[in-house]
Order: structure tokens, then C-alpha cells, then sequence
């Protein structure tokens, strides 16, 4: 019989976990607060074939379309991705985990607490940057620790921790967003013993299909080279597809059930492509590449750009101007003063033509994310709290 499994019961007891993953049956590990969400995993998980109820577990994600679905995973082939990680994420050293992100989330619960499990290491559960001082308490007693994280909560570890150090953090890993190489230098005054990796994926690979160290390159959209087995393809529009050993074989929804096979190639969401020498360049997620006055438009293109005028973080979301084109809104945080506003324009005026503009500068005290770390894109297009400091005359 499949079971749910809910944050907040592994947040009080990480056994629960445990016997989950040792007992056969298939279970879902899902957030807590899912409002009408819960008959969509319930009636999911029942539409599970015979032969996916037993040494599968399935985890939780909206990906760019904002409907819950389910994401289907062997338990061995994830196994066999933690023992790949170890390798190439040079964990040997490592001691410990500790998790800042929650456990529900795809990047956490392979890369932490099944590594873990797999290779005998030590799990630390936090809070994360909800509770800084608990997890300040934590970093500092930290031995030989590796910690995940995401790019737009950079901004937020330097306002906590800027001036403090942890030296017993020796690995991070960054995912799930934009890789934040304009603030490795930051990073590194707080955590100087630590090896900085650049990973990328999906909910759908498992969540790991290439990895860099962070030296390797310097370009955020540079997100490094395959791992072993994993197939990088591309569809006629640009958007990057994989096929895995390791990745989901199946997807459950309101609308059922439905396989991932071995020859299936397998959307990411991205733009981009695989250079000569193997390593896989990033664009755009395809939501944010779009038309505008004739010209292609990136919008990461542009939030790149402008790293080096603003330090704090960037949120974007797309709108269509008084004409009906598409455009996008630019958000930034914390509240910027006069002089940074100009930097943003120079810049802005100075690298791109006008069709790469926002329709709008405005800013607020914090972008606000989701439990995962990310930002929440659809809470900050519904935010009323901004500032503008600048609109398009169109």
C-alpha cells in the first residue's frame, strides 16, 4: 500500500524517513501545506501501476507549469546517483550534511540525506535561513560538513554572516537557480575551506545531470559536463532534453499516470546547449526567452549583465506593455538608493538595445521565496509592497 509521508512528521523524527526507505512499498514525500493539492497526490499515487508499487518513492513539483505532480524514482537507480556524487563531488572528505533546504525538495533529499545514508555520514537537520542564528550555531560547529544551498539565498547568508567564518564547511553546492559566481569571492571570506560546485537538473533527471567545480569557469550559465551515462540532446527550438540512468521513470498528475522510458528523451524546462568540449551551456528557462519588438530576448541575459551594478538579489516575471507585447518587470532587493539605480540604467543602456529593457525597475525589503530557497515567481509578480524606481515610456 503507498503512503504519504509529510515534512513536519521527518522534521520531528528523521526514523520516519528510514523506515519509509527500508519498507517496500512505494511512498510519497511531500510538503505539509497543499491545500487542494492533496486529492491531486492522493488520486495520483493511486494511479500508480502494479509494478511501480513497490521500490519507488515519488517526491513533489509544480515545475513550470504551477500544477502539482507527482515524480516517480527507483530507489536503486538514485542509490547509484549518490555513489556517482560521491566521486565526482570529491565527498570522501566529508563528514556531515547539513541541510538548509527542506528534505521535500528533490536537491536535498538525493544529494544529502541518501548520500548520507548511502556512504554512513553524519545528517544535520536545520531550518535553514528561516532561523539564521540556529543555523549560525550550527555552520560553527561544523567538522568536515557539506551544505546545499541555492543562488537567491547568497544575498541572505552574506546579511547574516558577513564577518563571521566557518571553517568546518569543506563542501557547498549550489543548484536549483542561477549560480551566483559574482559573490564566490563573498562566499569564500565565510566559508575558506570550502570546495564550491556548480550543479544542474531537474526534478525529472533526480535530480543531477551535469556538474562543475566552481573554478572551472567563470560564466553563471556554464553549468558544467555530464555526469557518467547521462545523454544530452536538444529539440528543434533549443530546449535542452537528457536522457538518465538515474532519472524519473514516471510522472503522476490529476490526469494519471505515465512512463519515462529508457529511450524517451526528457525535457528540462531550460535553453541551451552542449559546446565542443562536452560541458552544457545554459540560456534561459524557456518561460523567460520570448519576442519582443521583432528581437529574441533572454531575460538571464540581462539579470547577468547587471551582477556586476547590483549585488543584492533580482527577481523577474513577464508582462505584457500598454500594446500588448511581451515584456518583463525587474525587481530587486533589498531597497536600492539613487546612485545603484543609476548603475542598473548605465549598464542596462550601455550592453543592451532597448528591446532587453524592463518595463519596470521597482524594488522591495526582501523578493520573497519559496521553502525551497527559490523565488517565489508567482508571489512576486502578485506583491503590492514595491517601490518603482523607473519605468519604460512606451
Amino acid at each position: 500500500m503507498s503512503k504519504i509521508l509529510y515534512a513536519s512528521e521527518v522534521a520531528a523524527d528523521l526514523q520516519r524517513l528510514d523506515s519509509a526507505w527500508e519498507h517496500p512499498a512505494t511512498f510519497a514525500f511531500i510538503p505539509d501545506k497543499l491545500g487542494d493539492g492533496q486529492d491531486t497526490i492522493e488520486a495520483a499515487l493511486e494511479s500508480l501501476p502494479p509494478d511501480y508499487r513497490a521500490d519507488h518513492y515519488a517526491l513533489l513539483t509544480s515545475g513550470s507549469t504551477g500544477r502539482p505532480k507527482l515524480v516517480i524514482s527507483s530507489r536503486e537507480r538514485s542509490v547509484l546517483l549518490t555513489r556517482v556524487l560521491h566521486e565526482y563531488q570529491d565527498s570522501a572528505d566529508v563528514s556531515e550534511a547539513i541541510v538548509a533546504l527542506p528534505l521535500t525538495y528533490c536537491y536535498s533529499f538525493v544529494n544529502q540525506y541518501l548520500w548520507a545514508r548511502e556512504h554512513g555520514r553524519n545528517i544535520v537537520l536545520t531550518d535553514g535561513l528561516t532561523r539564521p542564528d540556529e543555523l549560525k550555531r550550527t555552520l560553527a560547529k561544523a567538522e568536515n560538513a557539506m551544505i546545499c544551498l541555492v543562488g537567491a539565498q547568497v544575498p541572505l547568508l552574506m546579511k547574516y554572516y558577513e564577518g563571521s567564518v566557518f571553517p568546518g564547511v569543506i563542501r557547498v553546492h549550489f543548484a536549483g537557480g542561477r549560480f551566483p559566481a559574482e559573490r564566490l569571492d563573498d562566499l569564500r571570506q565565510v566559508l575558506p575551506n570550502a570546495k564550491i560546485f556548480n550543479n544542474y537538473g531537474c526534478a525529472e533527471a533526480m535530480p543531477r545531470l551535469t556538474l562543475r567545480p566552481a573554478e572551472a569557469a567563470e560564466e553563471a550559465g556554464h553549468v558544467g559536463w555530464p555526469l557518467p551515462g547521462i545523454e544530452i540532446g536538444s529539440s528543434p527550438n533549443g530546449e535542452l532534453l537528457f536522457r538518465s540512468p538515474y532519472g524519473a521513470v514516471g510522472q503522476a498528475d490529476e490526469d494519471g499516470f505515465r512512463a519515462i522510458g529508457p529511450e524517451d528523451w526528457v525535457k528540462t524546462g531550460d535553453m541551451g546547449r552542449q559546446m565542443d568540449d562536452g560541458h552544457v551551456e545554459l540560456t534561459a528557462r524557456s518561460s523567460e526567452v520570448f519576442k519582443r519588438h521583432g528581437e529574441k530576448v533572454s531575460i538571464p541575459v540581462v539579470v547577468n549583465s547587471i551582477a556586476t551594478a547590483w549585488r543584492g538579489n533580482v527577481g523577474t516575471y513577464r508582462e505584457l506593455d500598454s500594446s500588448g507585447e511581451d515584456g518583463f518587470v525587474l525587481i530587486v532587493a533589498p531597497h536600492p538608493d539613487r546612485n545603484e539605480v543609476r548603475s542598473i540604467l548605465s549598464t542596462l543602456r550601455s550592453k543592451h538595445a532597448r528591446a532587453y529593457w524592463p518595463l519596470r525597475i521597482e524594488s522591495m525589503a526582501e523578493l520573497p521565496l519559496l521553502p525551497n530557497g527559490k523565488i517565489d515567481l508567482r508571489a512576486l509578480a502578485e506583491q503590492t509592497d514595491v517601490i518603482q524606481h523607473w519605468r519604460q515610456r512606451i
